[in-house]
């Protein structure tokens, strides 16, 4: 993989931001390989992606921060930066349905998602055998009705104990505790079974299927306090025609939810996902 810097900056919109940015970088021998910008003007904010060779980049990495510092107080910009060669530690969490995880577990050992899969976390046994093919360690953490607090403790010990930085949620269906979520803000995705929330809870497509429904669609986002009202990371629909029986509204949607989690996965991967206002900025 080639050894690139990624910089995320949001800012108020104003006259020279991108001339500062690439001038900075060009000053310290950046060869800036892609560059993509937006402008909010409801905010009227300026949001901008830009990613660099670090091959003849003749400034260290850590006094980046240092040297950008005067451009960014100068700007009001809230930015990170981050590198291509740093491989994210993922871990996911899995209940019965398990398409999505067998289709992550699958992009990840092709190469798709580079990134690092130490354990596959469940509260049921049924998805060990796909992990077991993956050759993934998988621990089955059950949720007792009044145990969800001592499941999460055990989780996090293991989450802890494996370095995790990010969780997956592949059709997890457990409600995470607003102290679980605090430990990783931004840091976990979820694939909600649903474009917009008109079905939502337990057995959608049977009550979406009995309401004669002309689309279904899924909807992946980052988990915050609030259930399922995290910013938007990506979503997809499919036409339903009074043909469709339920088994074909079920395939149709469980190829959704494996299509919208694994983009937003590679794309939080690869650090094309800029959170501002409870909404995202996909940068190409």
């Amino acid at each position: 993989m080639r050894n690139t810097a990624i910089l995320l900056i949001h800012c108020p919109d104003q006259r020279g931001l991108v001339a500062a940015i690439a001038n900075f970088l060009l000053s310290h021998n950046a060869n800036i390989l892609h560059a993509d910008q937006h402008q909010d003007g409801e905010r009227i904010l300026f949001l901008m992606r830009v990613e660099w060779d670090l091959s003849d980049f003749n400034l260290d990495l850590a006094g980046f921060g240092k040297a950008f510092a005067p451009i960014a107080e100068r700007y009001r910009m809230e930015w990170r930066l981050e590198t291509s060669i740093a491989r994210p530690r993922l871990a996911i969490f899995v209940s019965k349905y398990d398409h999505c995880l067998a289709d992550l577990l699958y992009r990840h050992q092709s190469g798709e998602l580079s990134c690092e899969i130490p354990l596959v976390v469940s509260n049921h046994p049924d998805a060990r055998p796909i992990a077991d093919f993956y050759r993934i360690p998988y621990h089955h953490i059950p949720v007792i009705p009044g145990g969800a607090d001592e499941a999460e403790r055990r989780q996090l010990e293991l989450l802890e104990q494996h370095q995790v930085d990010t969780l997956v949620l592949a059709r997890y269906m457990q409600i995470l505790s607003r102290d679980f979520v605090a430990r990783y803000p931004q840091r976990i995705l979820n694939v909600h079974h649903s474009f917009l929330p008109a079905f939502s809870g337990a057995r959608p497509y049977h009550r979406a299927f009995d309401r004669g429904v002309k689309l279904i669609g899924a909807t992946s986002h980052y988990v915050t306090e609030t259930l399922d009202d995290g910013p938007i990371i990506e979503q997809d629909v499919a036409r339903i025609s009074h043909r469709d029986q339920l088994e074909d509204l079920l395939q149709k949607g469980r190829d959704l939810e494996k299509a919208v989690l694994s983009r937003a996965v590679r794309w939080y991967i690869e650090h094309r996902i800029l959170v501002y206002a409870n909404k995202t900025v996909i940068f190409d």
